[in-house]
């Protein structure tokens, strides 16, 4: 009775697993779906967040089981829908992570059905050569002695046939900043050979450190999503938390916001912002002006500007004010003086680029139209005959080259217009700064650079393609002042971004990733304790190999178990010493079940 029951739930689970298999083969299903009305089944693949992928490294699509999650419309539909109490949920999971783990027995029964079913050698439930199910995962709720938070099947594979069941059993503790937890490593690799009946065995290891975290401003922590750490992997570990030697591979790990007060570039930064809104009210009619940023309004510094160079024309113009213009090129170039050689001055704006750097602290509409009119009226007098870069598009280029020739079209500042002429201004003097830095520091062509820079998109799409440039400028600025680095290793870093930027809009949580030599940032990490450290023991090949990983992170590994001491923050350390950073305890354990 009991067997048929197993057989039963057996053929249940996987007439539900196909079904899930193929209504994902286009697209990964949005909603869970729901076996014996306690196990939640999703579907994880392509873009969707992989929850394991701390302990596993596979890359296809895989079964996640979870304790099912109830409200009054799932109770409902319950009731209504009979199909062997195999539903697809319409309600996503709302509560807390935590509590939707299932039971370590509820888990291990699934997988042990899902074995079954797998099994080529059982006649009435096993899968045909072209039905070979993803893998399986299910979240555990940790309350047994060895805090297991994870158990997994993988099927073992020749061509089209299933051999076998890789099962894997993660369990999760701390933090701890007690090191004495801490096994040897050579009880670990005694372990895993008494387990496995093995006698030679290898050992990789990993360490992640983080170079440049989010840090403090004054009494405060900065809210940002900006890190930049480095990923170390290596063979023959000799001891736990060992140092990564010298002769390993390493990936270095940028995940950049911009926006960063203490930024060398966060002038430039404040002009983008300003760029961005004026790109806003053009599209809605709503603008939202940035509060001055000087002590005189933005038409009293054009009116002075105006009449330098009008004085200029008239020959009354005495040259000793060459810091002012120094003053206008460095606040162009927004960098401070540890930067300069970076993020270089430019030493050939325009007029319309000068008027940018007079009108970015304009605070109103009103402001806005002010400016123009000034400036268009000094065109219209023939008080100013300003030289504009060749090439240039604006209205107010165009009204320039106009004037040259004594007349010039009737412009009416109302509506979007005076918007739209301040933005295309701001586009071209921002686009020539950025395009200034990459040539200049030799890490782009012009060519390269053209699908930034283009004109023949609209003005909302060159605004977008800017803050790619920008977002790039702050990541090669950081490396280079952070991390002093040169040219050698920009230059390559430069061409992964924007190759990234050619395909993607912008996306400042994208982790831009750098093969690396570990001697290149080695002094950032040698005396420093990792975020992750992991040693890898193995035994075997091809799909005899089994691993036993055994790992400590500053990080929950896991999101759906709390901590065993919750008193803890799992980033803190003791005393403020690094030494005794808390760490969460992962041990990741494999074993086979052979078909054949």
């Amino acid at each position: 009775m009991a067997a048929e029951r197993r057989r039963r739930a057996g053929g249940d689970l996987s007439g539900l697993l196909l079904r899930i298999r193929e209504e994902g083969k286009d697209s990964i299903p949005e909603h869970p779906y729901i076996y014996e009305t306690d196990v939640e089944i999703s579907l994880v693949g392509g873009s969707c967040k992989n929850p394991v992928e701390n302990f596993w490294n596979g890359s296809s699509a895989m079964y996640i089981l979870q304790k099912a999650t109830h409200s009054e419309e799932s109770d409902s539909m319950e009731e209504s829908r009979t199909d062997d109490a195999v539903y697809a949920s319409e309600v996503l999971p709302k509560e807390n992570p935590g509590a939707l783990a299932l039971s370590v027995g509820r888990a291990k029964q699934l997988i042990s059905l899902y074995t079954m079913v797998q099994n080529p050698n059982v006649p009435s439930l096993g899968m045909s050569d072209l039905a070979v199910l993803p893998p399986l995962w299910a979240r555990c709720e940790g309350s047994d002695p060895q805090h297991t938070c994870w158990i997994g099947a993988e099927p073992l594979k020749a061509g089209n046939k299933v051999t076998g069941i890789n099962i894997y059993t993660v369990s999760c503790d701390g933090p701890t900043a007690d090191k004495t937890h801490f096994p040897n490593l050579e009880e670990l690799k005694m372990e895993h050979k008494i387990r496995h009946h093995s006698s030679l065995v290898t050992t990789k290891g990993f360490a992640r450190y983080e170079l440049i975290a989010a840090a403090a401003i004054e009494d405060t922590i900065a809210e940002s999503g900006s890190n930049i750490f480095v990923d170390i992997t290596w063979n023959g570990v000799e001891k736990i938390l060992e140092t990564p030697p010298v002769i390993s591979a390493a990936t270095l790990n940028i995940a950049l916001e911009s926006g960063d007060p203490r930024s060398p570039v966060f002038q430039l930064y404040r002009e983008l912002q300003l760029l961005l809104a004026l790109a806003e009210g053009l599209k809605t009619g709503v603008t939202e002006w940035p509060e001055p940023s000087e002590s005189e309004s933005a038409p009293q510094l054009v009116q002075e500007f105006l009449t330098d160079l009008k004085k200029k024309l008239d020959g009354d113009y005495i040259f000793e004010d060459k810091n002012e213009t120094q003053k206008i090129q460095c606040d162009t170039a927004a960098v401070d003086t540890c930067i300069k050689s970076i993020f270089g001055e430019r030493g050939d704006l325009d007029f319309t680029e000068q008027l940018w750097c007079k009108m970015k602290s304009v605070s109103s509409y009103q402001e806005l139209i002010d400016c123009f009119t000034l400036v268009i009226k000094s065109l219209e007098r023939g008080e100013i005959q300003p030289w504009i870069h060749q090439g240039s598009s604006s209205l107010l280029s165009q009204l320039i080259q106009q004037s040259y020739h004594g007349k010039m079209e009737n412009v009416s500042l109302s509506d979007t217009t005076p918007i739209q002429m301040l933005l295309e201004v701001g586009l071209e003097k921002m686009k020539k700064d950025y395009v200034s830095f990459f040539i200049g520091q030799e890490l782009a062509t012009g060519t390269y650079l053209d699908y930034f820079i283009s004109t023949s998109v609209e003005l909302q799409e060159q605004v977008h393609r800017v803050q790619k440039l920008h977002h790039m400028l702050e990541i090669m600025v950081s490396c280079t002042g952070l991390l002093q680095f040169r040219h050698e290793n920009l230059f390559p870093l430069t061409q992964i971004c924007m190759k990234y930027y050619k395909e993607n809009p912008l996306n400042e949580k994208h982790v831009f990733q750098l093969p690396i030599r570990p001697a290149l940032v080695k002094k950032f990490y040698q005396n420093d304790n990792p975020e992750v450290w992991r040693v890898e023991i193995s035994s075997g090949h091809g799909q005899k190999e089994v691993k036993t990983t055994w790992q400590v992170s500053t990080t929950a590994p896991v999101e759906h178990v709390a901590s065993n001491n919750s008193g803890f923050l799992c980033d803190s350390t003791v005393n403020g010493s690094s030494e005794g950073r808390l760490y969460f305890i992962t041990i990741t354990q494999c074993s086979q079940v052979q078909f054949t």
